[in-house]
């Protein structure tokens, strides 16, 4: 089943959208809202994945056509922004460019922050940045969004807890991490509002590509119009969303609408590219001694999509222009 939301209001109005993207209907008969679907997900999945059907069949009367410019993400904001780095690779490239040793413990205790969630974009909408100098950056991830998850719950039971699945670009301000990390107390000023997917999907829209908590296709990343990176989602991840889960929900509960990212998806094999400027600004300074791709400009265009093997879109695609903020 695939869920958007249209732009409406502060939490959007909940629409059913057909397989392939084409088609849409107004479900808000069930639930207003994805989050209120969420609270309430036993009473309203079935009713949900039965007008999915008859959207897939062409019988629903009002249904309308697809476009992702005019849904915010699927939750216009949620309870929980928890984005983990779940490939160790990337890290272990970040403070090998640095000329850093990674701690060991990186491979058996995943990172982990609490991001904004309050205010995220829509799909099309623009990413806002007041000055190139911030060094603004894409990061390609995936995501989950859970239902009620108990606190302490294992990984073996944390992925029957998962609802349904999007795409992030999860935007970096990469020049003004440094001077926050050294404070030694995370992101803020690093981490505008991120962008999600059009459309959240159930697993099963992902068939066999969803296994072990993992989503096992190319996550594609293009930089105006030309290929940046097609890494594998499920290939280097190494803490499954199982494991994220379990990690994020270790002292607290998870509130139905909570979002875990993946991190920037990554592959040990650099042929494949990256789905951020900065790994490959790494590989260039390991390379050469010093980066040369620059860091996104006003009327920078990214795209970030991911495809079952018959080429059909899974969520939709990310397509975002990086615009000059104007404050007001």
């Amino acid at each position: 089943m695939k869920l958007a939301s249209l732009k409406q209001g502060r939490d959007g109005r909940l629409i059913v959208v057909s397989r392939d993207l084409t088609h849409a209907i107004v479900a808000d008969g069930i639930a207003p809202t994805l989050q209120a679907a969420l609270d309430h997900w036993e009473r309203a999945l079935p009713r949900l994945q039965q007008l999915y059907g008859e959207l897939n069949d062409g019988a629903p009367l009002g249904r309308f056509s697809f476009r992702a410019g005019d849904c915010a993400s699927p939750l216009p904001r949620a309870y929980q922004w928890a984005d983990g780095s779940a490939y160790v690779t990337h890290m272990e490239l970040v403070r090998r460019a640095r000329g850093v040793e990674m701690p060991k413990s990186f491979w058996t205790d995943p990172l982990m922050y609490q991001g904004g969630s309050d205010s995220f974009v829509g799909p099309e909408d623009d990413i806002l940045a007041a000055d190139e100098e911030f060094g603004i950056d894409m990061e390609g991830e995936v995501a989950v969004i859970t239902g009620d998850v108990p606190m302490g719950v294992m990984p073996a039971q944390a992925l029957g807890h998962v609802r349904l699945l999007m795409l992030v670009n999860d935007v970096s301000l990469r020049n003004l991490i440094p001077k926050e990390l050294e404070k030694g107390f995370g992101f803020f000023h690093s981490k505008p509002a991120s962008a999600f997917s059009p459309v959240a999907v159930t697993p099963d829209e992902l068939g066999p590509h969803w296994r072990d908590g993992k989503v096992h296709l190319p996550l594609l990343v293009e930089l105006n119009g030309e290929r940046f990176g097609a890494p594998d989602a499920g290939a280097d991840m190494t803490f499954s969303f199982a494991e994220l889960i379990a990690h994020a929900a270790k002292t607290r509960e998870l509130e139905a609408g909570s979002i875990v990212g993946s991190g920037t998806v990554s592959n040990a094999d650099h042929r494949c590219g990256s789905a951020c400027i900065a790994e490959r600004r790494m590989l260039e300074t390991i390379a050469t001694g010093k980066p040369e791709t620059p860091f996104m400009r006003f009327g920078d265009r990214v795209r970030i999509e991911m495809k079952l093997p018959d080429g059909q879109s899974v969520f939709g695609a990310i397509n975002q222009k990086v615009r000059r903020y104007e404050a007001l």
